[in-house]
């Protein structure tokens, strides 16, 4: 970047003076807490959402998935518009459109009603995560208080993600569905007036024009890759499927190709080019993909086999947002004392153990053992995480900041996507195998084998004795495969903490204060 151009990014955005950059720090955390809690209180209501809409099962999927897919396709393009028109003006404009499409949301009448405003949510939810990591970027210019404001910021993720099920299941149980939404707008109206405020404006002043095909091309890429990924696990390898991979695939590799050759490109690929940051992306897509599977389907196992209400499994969680607020505090002070990755390294092998740990997870496992795991798998999540967080925010130039922070958040979504449905296929695989007992009805052992909620529905109408031998054998079958995919996500995690270990080599978290 030339000198002019630094004199003109030095006059658009000052460090906030004295205690200004942390009180703008705990705006952002307010958008992060906003689309953390928002990701995981779908689940608990989905049940309630059903009854209550009646979409058919494909329908059900596509409220589910909508939007995490239309999040992984946008959060480069949005972060990149954030360097372009301002990343203060995004993350507010965002946060305003969150709020307005969570009414839509709260209200919907049809499940067509309903995927459309999942969508919109995804749209306004790619706006915020990006500008958040990238206005910490370029609001701490103290490397040192930089890792604590990401630490910060990670823990509140963890935070929400947490609290998400426990507020969900309080709300769930003393109002309707359609509250488990509207708990955005306080947070979101506190957000926007107080960023106004707060918050420091800052983009990149030499971003160019914002490339309307990268968009489109990386929204299908994106879209196409994750669906066919989803589609394939639960179905199989149909034609719909492999038709969807490839054009998603054929649709990333054009964006690549153009980012290549534009002069003001969406994503600047040489980015990819520091090992730093190209070790940290990587690291946080399998260390996702590792754990996606393990939290989404302990929800179940804590529910469905023994027998805990929606508002008691989410406080049952809570050791992992402790256990990662905790270390995500401390994780850049430990990563310069020792180094970046031995404490990476170190954290995922811890989260690999605690999975191999589940491997002997029973029907009647204890809670202590559980909660214990939970702790474990927290605490090293959240030493890996901020520390590569950081070293992305630290491996790129100020200006790129909001593209790097959505590389980031785009790995995490892709690593979401692929866990849930290559885990989900093993535990969906060994779940199937399960034999119903005699005079089970058809269509009866035909819903049972679906799923462990779908068994858990269709017995009503059975005889007790015949009720029970079925749900039995269904969750012994659940928990069988959920041991499977437990061993497999360990497998993930310790291979990934090898490679963080060799690819992390000689890389350093910054000491000195930046000058623009």
């Amino acid at each position: 970047m030339t000198s002019t151009h630094q004199r003109t990014f030095a006059a658009e955005v000052e460090p906030r003076p004295g205690r200004g950059r942390w009180l703008a720090l705990s705006v952002l955390v307010l958008a992060v807490l906003l689309v953390a809690v928002d990701a995981t209180v779908l689940g608990l209501a989905t049940p309630y959402i059903s009854e209550d809409l009646e979409p058919t099962g494909t329908q059900l999927l596509w409220i589910g998935d909508v939007y995490s897919f239309v999040i992984a396709g946008l959060l480069v393009s949005m972060g990149s518009l954030g360097d372009r028109i301002g990343r203060k003006k995004l993350l507010l404009t965002g946060a305003v459109a969150f709020g307005a499409v969570s009414v839509l949301n709260a209200y919907a009448t049809s499940p067509e009603m309903m995927i459309l405003a999942r969508a919109l949510l995804g749209v306004a939810g790619a706006t915020l995560m990006p500008s958040t990591l990238a206005l910490i970027r370029n609001i701490f210019t103290d490397p040192r208080e930089r890792s604590l404001a990401v630490g910060i910021w990670g823990a509140a993720a963890s935070a929400g993600a947490a609290v998400g099920p426990v507020v969900g299941g309080f709300l769930l149980e003393h109002f309707w569905w359609g509250s488990v939404f509207l708990i955005n707008l306080p947070v979101m109206a506190v957000l926007v007036v107080v960023g106004v405020k707060l918050l420091p404006e800052s983009k990149n002043p030499a971003g160019g024009p914002w490339d309307l095909i990268s968009v489109v091309l990386s929204l299908v890429g994106m879209i196409g890759v994750v669906y066919a990924v989803k589609e394939a696990a639960s179905h199989g390898l149909g034609w719909q499927v492999l038709a969807s991979g490839v054009l998603g695939l054929a649709a990333l590799a054009w964006f690549v190709r153009r980012q290549l050759t534009l002069p003001a490109p969406l994503l600047d690929m040489r980015l990819f080019r520091h090992r730093g940051f190209s070790a940290a992306v990587l690291a946080d897509l399998l260390t996702i993909l590792g754990l996606s599977g393990l939290v989404f389907f302990l929800s179940q196992f804590l529910q469905l086999v023994q027998g805990r209400g929606p508002f008691e499994a989410g406080l049952a969680e809570l050791p992992a947002a402790i256990g990662a607020v905790a270390a995500g505090l401390v994780a850049g002070r430990v990563a310069r004392r020792f180094s970046v990755r031995s404490v990476v390294a170190g954290g995922l092998a811890a989260v690999g153990l605690a999975l191999a740990g589940l491997t002997g997870l029973s029907q009647s496992t204890g809670y202590p053992l559980l909660g214990s795991v939970l702790l474990i798998v927290g605490v090293g999540a959240g030493f890996s995480f901020t520390v590569t967080a950081d070293v992305i925010l630290s491996n790129v130039p100020k200006e790129q900041a909001g593209s790097a922070s959505a590389v980031s958040e785009t790995a995490y979504e892709l690593g979401a996507a692929l866990g849930i449905a290559l885990l989900g296929s093993i535990v969906t695989g060994v779940y199937r195998d399960f034999t119903a007992p005699v005079g089970t009805p058809p269509e009866v052992a035909s819903a049972a084998h679906e799923s462990l909620g779908g068994a858990v529905d269709s017995v009503s109408a059975l005889p007790a004795h015949t009720a029970s031998e079925l749900i039995s054998a269904a969750q012994n079958a659940f928990v069988d495969g959920l041991r499977a995919a437990a061993g497999v996500g360990a497998a993930v995690l310790l291979a990934t903490a090898v490679a963080a270990w060799f690819l992390l080599r000689g890389q350093k978290l910054e000491d000195g204060v930046e000058h623009p």
